[in-house]
């Protein structure tokens, strides 16, 4: 799917965002037909409400949308998108007098409504375009679609179809479009590169472990995005039971979303050095698969004590942070479906993110609640620290007693941090688990359209 805005000189029927606040007096302004319509089909204003209004001819003479009450809209998002789900084909045009913030929500859930996963099916079916609003950067918009659906098809492809390999592929294939540079070190020469956590992680899976590493941009301030690419986890050892295996083609959110990103960013000619680092394994059980009480010696030279082989992710992680670090960019990002901890914590939708930067993540945050993408900081807690330092080696991937799991797993990845002025990692989830506007069941990006959002400011572009 390639999310693009309608031509703006094609005709368009009017689609008009009704608020249930103040209805009865929207209501009365309105010509005789068009009240005896909402009447007589109880369109009230109500949040998720869809009314086409015929014109004389019965073809659709305007679109009435339920943009619900105040608080209905702070509980959810792109509420306009849901007209373009329950209209047919055709162009479409906003009309109403937003603040630019709703029109660009309005806007981008309209291009994100279109979205479907249909490799495996039938190919989706026209769906009803929106001419871009006056106002808004319509290439801009169209690009952080474009970075999303392409995180949702990452994530939505199974396993299977998703290895190590497609995924190299797919960064190949976005930076060959954008004129990016890729290098990938794969197999044993990860050891000979001194990756060694990546290596051993995915040296079980008859797919090898590589690391891609991505670079954009001549001139501005340095970006480095780094993601998570387990394309499936069985736990290893500690294999998961099967339940918890039924989502695992998503341990890869990580990854997909830095390329989302990555795209949003080199779409749109952002003024700065990108560079992404996704360490891309599979964890799987042979007679080669790291072992419970396995010690392994990083990347930056401190030793993990593995207790727990499902907890690999922070692995990989660790020899990609290190790497990064050596060449300290402006700012570090790392994402990752790292814990279920954090679903605990803060459910499906928010995504959590750690950082000693408080500049930081006041941007993070007004960005996030700017564009609806919502985030929440969590606490580096520095005392927990205790709880990642086991006997026999500098570090615990799995420390007992099954408290602040997400915290400790954020605590591990920083010790990987060194000499980087600005450090960020995000704890997602990569899934919507039930179906709301704009956002099917199935892959999401999380915390992607706020980081490019925040981007002008902590990096002063």
């Amino acid at each position: 799917m390639t999310p693009r805005f309608a031509d703006p000189d094609t005709r368009a029927i009017p689609v008009r965002p009704v608020p249930q606040d103040g209805f009865d007096d929207w209501l009365a302004g309105q010509d005789d037909p068009t009240r005896d319509w909402a009447r007589a089909n109880d369109f009230t204003g109500r949040a998720g409400q869809v009314l086409r209004v015929p014109g004389p001819d019965l073809s659709i003479a305007r679109v009435l949308v339920g943009w619900g009450r105040r608080r209905d809209r702070a509980r959810s998002r792109f509420t306009i998108a849901r007209a373009a789900a329950a209209l047919p084909a055709g162009t479409y045009a906003l009309d109403a007098d937003l603040s630019a913030n709703d029109t660009e929500e309005a806007a981008l859930g309209w291009l994100l409504s279109g979205y479907a996963f249909t490799r495996y099916k039938g190919g989706a079916s026209e769906r009803p375009r929106l001419r871009a609003p006056r106002g808004i950067d319509a290439a801009r918009l169209e690009a952080i679609a474009w970075g999303e659906c392409l995180t949702r098809d990452l994530i939505n492809t199974p396993a299977a179809d998703m290895g190590p390999d497609e995924l190299e592929a797919a960064a190949r294939a976005l930076a060959e479009s954008h004129g990016a540079r890729i290098a990938v070190t794969t197999g044993d020469d990860l050891l000979a590169a001194n990756l060694p956590m990546i290596h051993a992680v995915g040296r079980a899976a008859s797919r090898a472990p590589r690391l891609i590493d991505m670079t954009w941009g001549e001139t501005g301030p340095e970006l480095t995005l780094v993601g998570k690419g387990v394309c499936f986890d069985t736990g290893g050892l500690n294999l998961k039971p099967g339940a918890s295996m039924g989502l695992m083609k998503k341990d890869m959110g990580g990854a997909a979303t830095v390329l989302g990103l990555a795209h949003m960013i080199m779409a749109t000619g952002v003024g700065l050095r990108l560079r992404v680092l996704i360490p891309a394994v599979e964890n799987a059980v042979s007679g080669d698969a790291f072992r419970p009480g396995d010690v392994l010696t990083a990347r930056s030279g401190l030793t993990v004590e593995v207790n727990n082989t499902d907890a690999e992710g922070r692995l990989v992680l660790a020899d990609a942070l290190a790497l990064a670090s050596e060449t300290p960019p402006d700012l570090l990002v790392c994402m990752a479906t790292l814990t279920g901890a954090a679903r605990v914590a803060v459910g499906p939708d928010l995504a959590p993110f750690y950082t000693d930067d408080d500049a930081l993540a006041m941007a993070l945050s007004h960005a996030g609640a700017r564009v609806r993408d919502p985030l929440w900081r969590m606490p580096l807690h520095r005392p927990y620290e205790t709880m990642i330092e086991p006997a026999i080696a500098d570090l615990d991937n799995a420390p007992s007693g099954g408290m602040a799991g997400s915290v400790t797993a954020a605590l591990f990845l920083d010790r990987f941090v060194a000499d980087t002025p600005r450090f960020v990692h995000f704890d997602i989830y990569g899934w919507n688990p039930t179906a709301a506007p704009a956002r099917p069941k199935g892959g999401v990006g999380m915390g992607a359209r706020a980081v490019f959002d925040a981007l002008p400011k902590v990096l002063d572009l």
